[in-house]
């Protein structure tokens, strides 16, 4: 695969994503070798093990792991989250089923404003707990890769607090964490005062906020709420801009709740993703489309489970976008108020039941190319030879069965480059 996300008939494809675990004696049964923290070799196991043993690997020091009756696929990778927040907003499940509106509840102090409070009095003890308790969530549903966004302190003290927690659950392990700057996630409170309180805002990031991002050196990548009644694509624009001018890879918001030209930003501006796209325009979908047929593929980061738990009844177009060869991939959106899932096999089933994905295309789209979006495909999300050994045993005998069994405890162990990191005791 050459390291690059799968698009078109490619995604349903299960080559080098899938490894049935076959029958206990069974010599022909798929194997996985991995050495030194990498996949070795996937092969049938009575030529994989002479194949070992003739290139001079000596196979007692092999762990053995056994797969039967089971399912081995690559750890999932999490390409979308926001990980890190203080407090809850169970509240507003009931506003919205009153009736009331995603920007309607931001407008009056609740949505992100509210968690935006709750996080600025966090402690970093308080942030690495929370995280800890919701990285070992992930881990159990399978997900060994995980990329979270700060954006729940806009003012510079907070987001950098965030950063560093991120980072510090990152080098604490096993799950890897890719921290995600997300300044640009609303205007706080302190500026929507202002006549000027956006463009105010925008100035203060530019000024302010990034460059003490920067100088801390935690985010990889920045990200903008690319949305009408958030930040405009002018706006947006100068951002990402400036933000790639201090050495962080732009990925987008867009086009959540309506057209805003979020899409076709994201292809201009040459960002890793673009993300929600629950509304595209057709010039959007046509910019994604061209993009990906020139050999520079923006992956379209397809969040289901906060369109079903917003109850939108508009979900992102991932047919349209996988006939017309744009790389798709699959997040929890893990957060308080509109998707506060930690489960990426949970968001496989609502991909499939709502996006009418088939469950090879949501798995390709939870492990090779939610490692592209990351810019990780050489590195994560394949069973390939070279890649880190981040595997899952799933205790389902076949792929298919992941996605079909909703809210199931289905995996069995989780290794992280290598070594075994989570087990499900037997039932």
């Amino acid at each position: 695969m050459a390291g690059g996300p799968r698009s078109g008939t490619a995604l349903n494809d299960p080559a080098a994503i899938v490894a049935p675990g076959g029958e206990p004696r069974d010599p022909a049964a798929p194997a996985v070798a991995c050495w030194d923290g990498r996949v070795l070799a996937v092969g049938p196991r009575d030529e994989l093990l002479p194949a070992l043993e003739g290139s001079g690997y000596p196979l007692e020091r092999f762990a053995r792991l056994d797969a039967a009756g089971g399912t081995v696929t690559p750890g999932l990778v999490d390409p979308h989250t926001h990980l890190l927040f203080g407090g809850s907003r169970e509240a507003e499940l009931v506003l919205r089923q009153r009736g009331a509106g995603y920007l309607e509840i931001l407008a009056a102090g609740g949505g992100i404003l509210s968690t935006v409070e709750a996080t600025r009095g966090a402690s970093k003890e308080a942030l690495l707990e929370h995280g800890r308790r919701w990285l070992g969530e992930m881990l159990s549903h399978g997900t060994t890769t995980v990329e979270a966004k700060s954006g729940y302190g806009l003012d510079l003290p907070t987001e950098l607090r965030l950063l560093e927690v991120a980072h510090q659950l990152g080098e604490e392990g096993p799950i890897d964490v890719l921290p995600t700057w997300l300044g640009a996630h609303a205007v706080p409170p302190e500026f929507r005062t202002r006549p000027d309180g956006t463009e105010a805002y925008v100035r203060y990031l530019l000024e302010e906020q990034l460059p003490g991002v920067a100088a801390q050196g935690r985010a990889r990548f920045a990200d903008v709420f690319c949305e009408g009644g958030v930040f405009t694509p002018d706006q947006s624009r100068r951002i990402l801009s400036e933000a790639a001018r201090l050495g962080l890879q732009p990925r987008l918001h867009a086009d959540e709740l309506a057209p805003s030209g979020g899409a076709e930003l994201a292809v201009e501006l040459g960002a890793l993703s673009a993300d929600h796209l629950a509304a595209p325009s057709a010039e959007g979908s046509e910019a994604l489309a061209h993009a990906a047929s020139d050999g520079h593929p923006v992956v379209a980061v397809l969040l289901p489970a906060t369109t079903w738990f917003l109850m939108h009844d508009h979900y992102a177009p991932a047919r349209t976008l996988v006939d017309r060869g744009v790389p798709i991939a699959l997040a929890t959106d893990f957060n308080p108020g509109t998707s506060p899932t930690a489960s990426l096999p949970l968001v496989m089933t609502v991909a499939c039941l709502t996006l009418k994905l088939s469950p090879s295309e949501a798995l390709a789209a939870c492990t090779v190319n939610s490692a592209a979006a990351l810019g990780l495909a050489e590195e994560v999300g394949s069973l390939e030879a070279g890649r880190s050994a981040d595997l899952v045993i799933w205790g389902v005998p076949n792929h298919r069965q992941i996605p079909y069994w909703p809210g199931a405890a289905l995996v069995r162990t989780v290794v992280k480059r290598g070594r075994v990191v989570f087990e499900r005791p037997p039932a």
